[in-house]
């Protein structure tokens, strides 16, 4: 039988949504934050010849520009204000992250609370800026390099035009990751996550329309379009189920008697998840195995040293090499960032502290062991998922020249950050929920947000955090 939390959530419409006002003004915000980068991936960057560039891109589309291309919107084909998007800042975030596995300076503060994880906070804002400085210098030095059956690509002297490369794509960064912050705090959602998620949907159109496109062309069969759009769908719905498979294990709590009263004697229960890394194996996988690729895809072929033309041959799209590293270094960062964002023995200790303990296993070093031991098994089934999901169409991009969008990686991003939202969304409807019932109960929360807390806790709803907001150290929304 249902409970009564489950009961109301069930009962939620569009009267219930109407009421919301706050929830209302949190999607107007983003929505419009939303806008605002989307404006600004069409703004181009000055010096540029728009021509040369659209023949040089498609040239190299395949490659590592097809795959930025991809994650920032469309923004960096046309090289606009926003072609370097967020992405300095998401790997400022994932060294910091992982530096506090071995620096004992920086895994201090992240143990000191809100003041520790607001200082983290600020060197990931350090980092990303020294990052974007010195990848939109990169993007500058490819470009003066770069010529096409026009000319030319850059069309003012090479210093000013770094110098107005440099200031632009690196302020285009940081005004996204303010965005992304303002979005976080006053909007729906993870600000990050949201904005990578709005560069691909906005551009699925245009991808699904080249599908078809080559398709009436005769360059794919009509049986072949119907065959790739049925694998999107079931690689949807196993990301979907996948995402939110989880192992409970049952954690009890010992009576205790305070006085006349028991207090304790209950049951609750740790909930691990098959894929604990989230999205972050296969972006950071491609972006290393793309990063060789960056250089060898602007400029001439014929000026290439020998190594650097077997590179990029061996890591093409496709090539055995490249879904070899491809499968190894998402195995990898999906066992290391694993073990980064969970501790077994912190969390063995906090059971005990809290007088906690898994039926069957002694408290302390025993319970560190097995939720190590559950762990690991878990985290093997999730980076073969990790890699089934991301090879496969892979294969079917670089041999049957399928666009991005329908990779695993976009297809990744866009459930895990769907199911993120709604699930923030259903929790501020619940909370709506609750304080409407509080209010005609007469009863004044203890402080603002109880009621909230209550309805996240009765319901069972409370909303996981996307792994780019563990990431961040913060709570989305």
């Amino acid at each position: 039988m249902a409970s009564a939390a489950e009961q109301l959530a069930g009962g939620f419409g569009w009267g219930a949504f109407a009421k919301a006002t706050d929830l209302k003004k949190r999607l107007w915000f983003t929505l419009g934050a939303l806008i605002v980068y989307r404006i600004g991936s069409y703004i181009p960057i000055p010096g540029i010849d728009p021509q040369v560039l659209e023949e040089i891109f498609n040239a190299q589309r395949g490659g590592i520009l097809g795959m930025f291309d991809m994650l920032a919107g469309g923004a960096l084909s046309r090289m606009t204000l926003f072609a370097l998007n967020i992405m300095p800042y998401i790997s400022a975030a994932i060294i910091i992250q992982l530096m506090t596995a071995v620096s004992p300076t920086l895994e201090a503060l992240k143990k000191e609370g809100p003041a520790g994880r607001q200082k983290l906070n600020q060197y990931t804002r350090y980092l990303t800026l020294v990052l974007a400085v010195f990848q939109s210098y990169g993007i500058a030095l490819g470009l003066q390099s770069s010529t096409g059956q026009g000319g030319p690509l850059v069309l003012v002297h090479p210093v000013v035009f770094q110098i107005t490369t440099v200031v632009t794509l690196t302020g285009g960064t940081m005004f996204l990751m303010w965005l992304g912050e303002q979005i976080t705090a006053r909007g729906v959602g993870n600000g990050t996550s949201l904005i990578i998620f709005a560069g691909i949907v906005a551009n699925l159109p245009s991808a699904l329309a080249a599908l078809l496109e080559l398709g009436r062309t005769g360059a794919l069969s009509t049986i072949f379009i119907i065959l790739m759009l049925l694998i999107a769908v079931g690689v949807i719905a196993a990301i979907v189920f996948l995402e939110r498979a989880q192992r409970r294990i049952l954690v009890q709590y010992p009576k205790r008697q305070v006085g006349n009263k028991m207090y304790g004697g209950q049951s609750s229960h740790l909930p691990l998840k098959i894929n604990t890394s989230g999205v972050i194996p296969p972006i950071f996988a491609s972006s290393l195995l793309l990063l060789p690729l960056t250089f060898a895809n602007f400029g001439s072929g014929a000026d290439q040293p020998g190594w650097l033309q077997a590179i990029t041959t061996h890591l093409a799209h496709g090539q055995p090499l490249y879904i070899l590293l491809y499968v190894a270094l998402i195995v990898f960062f999906a066992f290391f960032y694993t073990a980064v964002v969970f501790n077994p023995v912190e969390t063995a200790d906090n059971l005990k502290k809290n007088g906690g303990f898994v039926p069957g296993i002694r408290p302390g070093k025993n319970t560190a062991d097995y939720l190590d031991y559950v762990l690991t098994r878990l985290t093997v089934l999730g980076a073969a998922y990790l890699a089934i999901i991301c090879v496969l169409p892979e294969i079917l991009i670089s041999q049957y020249s399928v666009p991005f969008y329908f990779g695993g990686t976009s297809l990744l991003i866009v459930v895990s950050v769907t199911m993120d939202t709604v699930a923030q969304v259903h929790s501020h409807l619940i909370a709506h929920q609750y304080e409407g019932l509080i209010k005609k109960a007469k009863l004044k929360p203890t402080r603002e947000g109880a009621a909230g807390r209550l309805a996240a806790r009765s319901a069972g709803t409370v909303e996981k955090r996307s792994l780019i907001d563990r990431l961040l150290g913060r709570k989305g929304g």
